[in-house]
């Protein structure tokens, strides 16, 4: 009697214990401020609004609503998107929060939330340019722009695309391919698609029958070890997907 005494004590104790070890590890999270990294050129996913100054776009908005669905705090900072998992890891930054697509490789070094969006490369050419590109493969021969630390320079060079040029935002390869620089812009679609959209006067298009090699998930960002808060930031994720982030993908024109 005394040992199964002793048994019991000690699992009524452990019993006793447990909602005030997981409230301690909720409260290292809640009301925390955790600085999210993002770009100033990711229209419309991250941007600098002329008007105000700040940064804003579709990835701003979840991180802000998954913040507060999650109960914490965040700083925005701003830097260059190759910038971005190198600031993480080196502890500059704790999330990020960008148009950022989950890869194989890129998870060997960093965790990947739940997907908060997911889409796929899209490709720019002149007006001139008439041509039905179907296939990265299309491009070889071709000097193509691309932004440097993205997933879509791996898929350029796979397909054996060899003259790539590279690039710090999307941006910068319009501008060149407007002046003949490069015969065409490879990258984001849903940025590329709200750019043209925005500067109707780019004599460019979106190549319709272009089809990306993959479809792949935009999710927040984290250092390798950070269980507690990739947890708790997906459980917000969970709760708030269907109606808030829905909400905002729609305002930013991505739905």
């Amino acid at each position: 009697m005394p040992n199964g005494w002793g048994g019991s004590r000690r699992a009524l104790l452990s019993a006793a214990l447990f909602p005030i070890a997981a409230r301690r590890m909720i409260a290292t999270v809640s009301g925390r401020t955790y600085v999210a990294g993002s770009t100033a050129t990711g229209v419309p996913f991250s941007f600098i609004d002329p008007k105000t100054n700040t940064l804003t776009g579709a990835m701003v908005d979840i991180m802000k609503a998954v913040a507060q669905a999650a109960s914490f705090q965040i700083e925005l900072r701003v830097m260059a998107f190759s910038a971005l998992i190198p600031s993480l890891t080196a502890r500059k930054i704790d999330i990020i929060s960008a148009a950022m697509l989950k890869t194989a490789a890129r998870a060997k070094v960093v965790d990947f939330s739940e997907p908060v969006y997911s889409y796929g490369a899209g490709l720019v050419v002149p007006l001139r340019d008439s041509r039905e590109y179907r296939k990265v493969e299309d491009l070889k021969g071709m000097t193509v722009g691309v932004q440097i630390g993205t997933r879509f320079f791996e898929q350029l060079q796979n397909a054996g695309v060899r003259q790539i040029r590279t690039y710090e935002n999307l941006i910068d390869i319009l501008r060149d391919l407007k002046f003949d620089r490069i015969h065409a812009a490879y990258g984001d679609a849903p940025i590329f698609a709200y750019q043209l959209a925005q500067l109707k006067t780019l004599k460019m298009r979106l190549v319709k029958s272009f089809a990306p090699p993959s479809i792949e998930d935009v999710c927040l960002v984290f250092r390798k070890g950070e269980a507690e808060l990739l947890q708790r930031t997906n459980a917000a994720i969970r709760q708030i997907k269907g109606i808030k982030i829905k909400e905002i993908v729609a305002h930013w024109g991505l739905g």
